[in-house]
């Protein structure tokens, strides 16, 4: 991946690292502009991450010819073991002593749901949020993955076009039919269509490495995403086109970034920094926070670190590793089926 979009890979998870920071200690309310605004844009974070994920996707599967059950285990190795990983970490600090996360709860059925990505009703009533709370974009991630890979059976060239049918029967037909209520029926799945169209425009040089516009671009894009907080209707247009732009103007300035280690780092530690900061600020909260008596800020102070070193650990050694060791386990399969198949009775 261009260091750019690493960089902004790292962005959009620290700045939900903050919007939840303003969730756990303050319940969204804060007297300063920075806190205000953490609380009523930083989530814009998930939608780079969606938008950044349909450019990506596009790319890295674009002029190859992969069947879709490879792709499928491709994206389920890079996701699940973290993902599964994290999920059971709440769901036993949860199970033995539900006072640390109190406005989460954990029961098995909604448990199992949340493992298999289906959309469900929290056990503590605020929503359709599984039981790592911070899943639920998860949900929507594996659904692209799906539809995706249902489309590679037609001619890339009509891809994007099926990708964007699919989500749309999904989203406005089938939502409901399926007891999947309204969870997917949020416009803010058609991100990853804005990101893959990004993703058709730099494939085919239309975005120049330009250093003079490409900035006002970026500026113009954030101007945008200030004007309106996450319950505006157009939230789509508002949150999601900026996103694209933002997209399109760091992979026009990407020799600013080109080379730089620490980006590049940041961005790989992203999507460990997204699952396990919400873990580490509740447990912050109940042990610092309330039981020490430190201040919010003060726990943020110690938390921040711990993120950040608890996130390079879990890259290197369970997204890296698990990563390698799920993929090996699926390469297998065949192999050892064929071996029962054909062993002498």
């Amino acid at each position: 991946m261009l260091v750019s979009l690493q960089a902004l890979r790292a962005l959009a998870a620290w700045l939900v690292v903050f919007h939840h920071f303003m969730q756990v200690f303050f319940d969204f309310h804060s007297d300063s502009l920075a806190g205000h605004l953490l609380s009523t844009r930083g989530q814009v974070g998930v939608d780079i991450f969606f938008v950044l994920s349909g450019f990506v996707i596009h790319l890295s599967t674009a002029g190859r010819s992969m069947p879709a059950l490879r792709f499928m285990i491709n994206r389920i190795a890079r996701i699940v073991p973290a993902y599964w990983l994290y999920t059971g970490i709440t769901a036993l600090i949860l199970y033995c002593s539900a006072d640390v996360m109190p406005v989460y709860g954990v029961a098995a059925k909604e448990l199992l749901f949340s493992l298999f990505f289906i959309p469900s009703q929290n056990p503590g009533g605020f929503g359709l949020y599984p039981t790592l709370p911070v899943g639920w974009t998860l949900n929507y991630e594996m659904l692209f993955y799906i539809v995706l890979a249902v489309s590679f059976r037609a001619p890339e060239r009509w891809r994007v076009w099926i990708v964007g049918a699919l989500v749309m029967v999904v989203s406005t037909g089938l939502a409901d039919r399926l007891r999947l209520s309204h969870f997917y029926r949020n416009p803010i799945i058609y991100e990853f269509l804005l990101g893959m169209g990004v993703g058709i425009l730099y494939q085919r040089g239309w975005i120049p490495r330009s250093l003079r516009m490409a900035p006002v671009l970026a500026v113009f894009a954030v101007t945008i995403i200030l004007l309106f907080d996450a319950g505006n209707a157009w939230r789509l247009l508002v949150w999601g086109v900026p996103s694209a732009l933002l997209i399109a103007s760091c992979v026009a300035m990407e020799p600013l970034f080109a080379g730089n280690r620490m980006l590049k780092a940041l961005g790989d530690w992203s999507y460990s920094v997204y699952l396990i900061h919400v873990i580490i600020f509740w447990l912050g909260d109940y042990w610092l926070h309330q039981r020490a008596g430190l201040s919010p800020y003060e726990t943020l102070a110690l938390c921040l670190p711990l993120i950040l070193v608890l996130s390079w650990l879990s890259f290197e050694w369970v997204e890296r590793r698990m990563t390698r060791t799920v993929k090996a386990a699926f390469e297998a399969i065949p192999a050892r089926l064929a071996g029962i198949l054909v062993r002498p009775r």
